[in-house]
């Protein structure tokens, strides 16, 4: 069992669909879903996107601690994109507020709006269906179902293999400079340099595993074979219908509502 699988234990036996499809399928239903939503700046399409979504966490079993606990950043993000678009956001109609630069209107009211309800609508499910993913099995998914490089592919994972090691790195380097006596003061300088010396070890890790990688023959031009086999079925199928969906529902409604506005406009 993976690391993500053992942290993620947790999570329940309802998201047992969506742990069965294939990881690759998993981000084709996130593009096909997010990609309308980025394609209009209205509040109506992200607000309908929204409510359908949480309407299906909680049918999959998503408890609101779990939700909260998986996507603080994206529930941290996205009032702080509205507060700037409120703030800082193309100005129309009546002026509330304004001071120097900052102003509110009702044309940045509406925006902060839809701006903060469109980071939900999009980075809430991404987060989700990727509760539970093996980056072993993505990997597979995007070589035999995408048909992507190869060479890519394992480059990327073994990329992603190695962002665990960051947090080891960052918890040895504060030991060792707390052991010196040099690590209970200057909260911001120590972190600058520790980011850099966390930087440097980074380049020289990812540089040997490159030569590794090419002198075990990763980046030969052959055809390649792989361990475990990686299909789609009918789930991976409802899954993406399911996405598109969502998306054509909310466009609809925004359209129906008179609020479509596209970003090209």
């Amino acid at each position: 069992m993976s690391t993500i699988e053992i942290a993620d234990a947790s999570a329940g036996p309802a998201l047992g669909f969506v742990d069965r499809v294939n990881p690759a399928t998993r981000l084709a239903a996130a593009m096909v879903l997010t990609t309308p939503l980025l394609l209009t700046v209205d509040w109506v399409s992200a607000a309908i996107a929204l409510g359908i979504q949480l309407v299906l966490f909680a049918l999959a079993g998503v408890t609101p601690r779990l939700l909260v606990r998986r996507t603080w950043p994206i529930l941290v993000a996205a009032p702080l994109a509205g507060m700037s678009m409120l703030l800082y956001g193309r100005p129309s109609g009546t002026v509330y507020w304004e001071f120097w630069l900052a102003e509110i209107t009702d044309g940045s009211i509406q925006l902060a709006i839809a701006v903060t309800l469109r980071v939900l609508a999009i980075g809430l499910p991404a987060a989700l269906l990727f509760l539970r993913v093996d980056p072993t099995d993505l990997a597979d998914g995007l070589a035999q179902v995408w048909r992507l490089p190869a060479r890519f592919v394992l480059g990327a994972l073994a990329a992603t293999r190695l962002v665990g090691l960051f947090v080891e790195d960052w918890r040895a380097m504060a030991l060792a400079r707390r052991a010196r006596g040099i690590g209970d003061h200057g909260a911001v300088r120590r972190a600058a340099t520790m980011g850099f010396a966390l930087l440097v070890l980074a380049i020289r890790r990812g540089s040997k595993l490159a030569t590794a990688m090419e002198a075990r023959g990763f980046g030969a031009d052959i055809p390649r074979t792989w361990a475990r086999p990686s299909r789609v079925g009918a789930r991976d199928a409802v899954l993406v219908v399911i996405a598109a969906a969502i998306a054509a529902t909310a466009i609809a409604g925004a359209v129906w509502a008179g609020t479509y506005h596209p970003v090209w406009v």
